[in-house]
């Protein structure tokens, strides 16, 4: 099992997670767009999600700021988080409005506000767990959209749910995060999702 879990830890990297959140929209909601229309939101959120952070990751690697994709160590988290806060609120003025789509806009917004906590924390010399910040703030929309378009997800939520304890046993596994950074990641994915349910419930 041990050498399993690991696994799971670059299954549901944090840098899938915004591509994840999409998919499910896109999914889970019942709002019509047209193929251009999901095709150019996909685009838009490859190119600043997931394409520009792994040039930056392999930038920074060149130039010997970071040594993993994990970000193991406190002091080479600043620059990708702070490139992430970034890209997010670029992501959420320009392309995913609240007006063209206002869930998926709020999803981002959590987003954002969980990244600044754990940018925040590191100033503190904590290093909260990106990847349980990941995963619970997907689990968090998920149900949320579930509920949103009165859409039965249970088998998706469960998996997810089922999910987030096994990234977190892996994260254990590898020795990259405590118990508390495990759980402190975990709260600073779900609260901002969880009180963002409120504005578009």
């Amino acid at each position: 099992m041990k050498k399993i879990l690991p696994f799971f830890s670059y299954a549901f990297h944090p840098i899938f997670i915004p591509l994840l959140g999409t998919f499910f929209y896109a999914l889970l909601e019942e709002k019509y767009f047209t193929l251009p229309q999901y095709l150019i939101l996909f685009l838009q959120i490859i190119i600043i999600t997931f394409l520009l952070p792994i040039a930056f990751f392999y930038l920074l690697k060149t130039f010997g700021k970071i040594e993993s994709v994990m970000l193991t160590d406190i002091s080479q988290r600043k620059i990708p988080l702070l490139l992430q806060i970034m890209l997010f609120a670029v992501l959420i003025e320009k392309s995913i409005t609240i007006d063209r789509f206002p869930s998926l806009y709020f999803f981002f917004v959590g987003g954002l506000l969980s990244t600044i906590f754990a940018f925040l924390l590191l100033y503190v010399k904590f290093k909260a767990s990106i990847h349980m910040i990941g995963i619970s703030s997907l689990t968090v929309f998920i149900i949320g959209l579930s509920i949103h378009n009165q859409v039965n997800t249970i088998n998706t939520v469960t998996f997810f749910v089922l999910m987030n304890g096994l990234v977190a046993s892996s994260r254990l596994v590898m020795k990259a995060h405590s118990n508390k950074e495990l759980l402190v990641g975990f709260l600073c994915g779900t609260i901002p999702q969880s009180i963002l349910l409120y504005f578009w419930l």
